[in-house]
């Protein structure tokens, strides 16, 4: 981590990424982020397995989308702190040629991000320091790493419930989709407000008062309506752990986000 990156990182704020490390048990994490994830589980004690269930749910996307639908090219916006298997371990170990470019905007994720996000020899990867509303910087950097005349899978998992309906979620994902040609694929997690209902809600206050990022669930309806425009892959928007399940007992685990991916057609 360099110098300005020491000056961006508040240790006494907690910020959602590392927040997300805590409770998928990694180690880049401070007493603000522990405290406030701490809270977060007292809410809602299925947490945990809700996380797990989400990095599941990415692999199993990606698996599907480099394996049965051949993409090779994939935009991972809001990445996070790198935990097992990252979008491009699993796309590359279907497709080793397989490019990733990964977003985001904790200087966390960056100085992680720029020792471990290493490509395997015949793909690449790439990281980009920026904010999923500034979708301009993001396609131009991605420009570097992702030939935007192919297809692409642009990954928009466990980030959309950071930007507020003022920030207009839609109009960023419309930006983000008539950058990519037919095609390509959006997939989207996103944190409910009608699953668990008094328990998210409950979350949600507390996550609200201590993180420094604001959260803004939304309905299984809601969730739909981001892929306005886009043919969605069946089962559609489904809770995640039961969008194409491995075995009975991902399809069985406690979790709670809806889930899906669409195609640019």
């Amino acid at each position: 981590m360099d110098v300005s990156d020491v000056e961006r990182l508040d240790t006494g704020a907690a910020h959602i990424a590392r927040v997300y490390d805590y409770w998928l048990g990694g180690k880049d994490n401070f007493a603000a982020d522990r405290a406030a994830g701490g809270e977060a589980l007292e809410a809602f004690p299925g947490l945990i397995s809700s996380v797990r269930a989400n990095r599941a749910f990415l692999a199993r996307t990606v698996r599907y989308l480099a394996g049965e639908r051949g993409i090779r090219q994939f935009l991972d916006i809001g990445t996070g702190i790198p935990a097992s298997n990252n979008t491009h371990e699993v796309a590359q170990s279907v497709a080793p040629d397989t490019r990733v470019v990964y977003v985001d905007n904790d200087p966390m994720v960056l100085a992680h991000a720029r020792a471990l996000l290493g490509s395997g020899p015949h793909g690449a990867t790439d990281y980009i320091d920026a904010d999923l509303r500034d979708t301009g910087k993001i396609l131009e950097v991605a420009g570097r790493t992702i030939d935007f005349t192919e297809p692409v899978a642009v990954m928009l998992i466990a980030v959309l419930h950071l930007i507020s309906d003022e920030d207009n979620p839609r109009q960023i994902i419309e930006e983000l989709i008539a950058a990519v040609p037919p095609g390509s694929t959006l997939s989207i997690s996103h944190v409910p407000n009608d699953m668990h209902m008094g328990q998210m809600s409950d979350m949600s206050d507390r996550l609200n008062r201590l993180l420094a990022q604001r959260s803004t669930y939304r309905s299984r309806a809601e969730v739909t309506g981001l892929f306005d425009g886009l043919k969605l892959v069946k089962p559609g928007v489904t809770p995640i752990q039961q969008w194409r399940p491995d075995t009975p007992e991902e399809a069985s685990a406690v979790a709670a986000m809806w889930g899906g991916v669409a195609l640019k057609v």
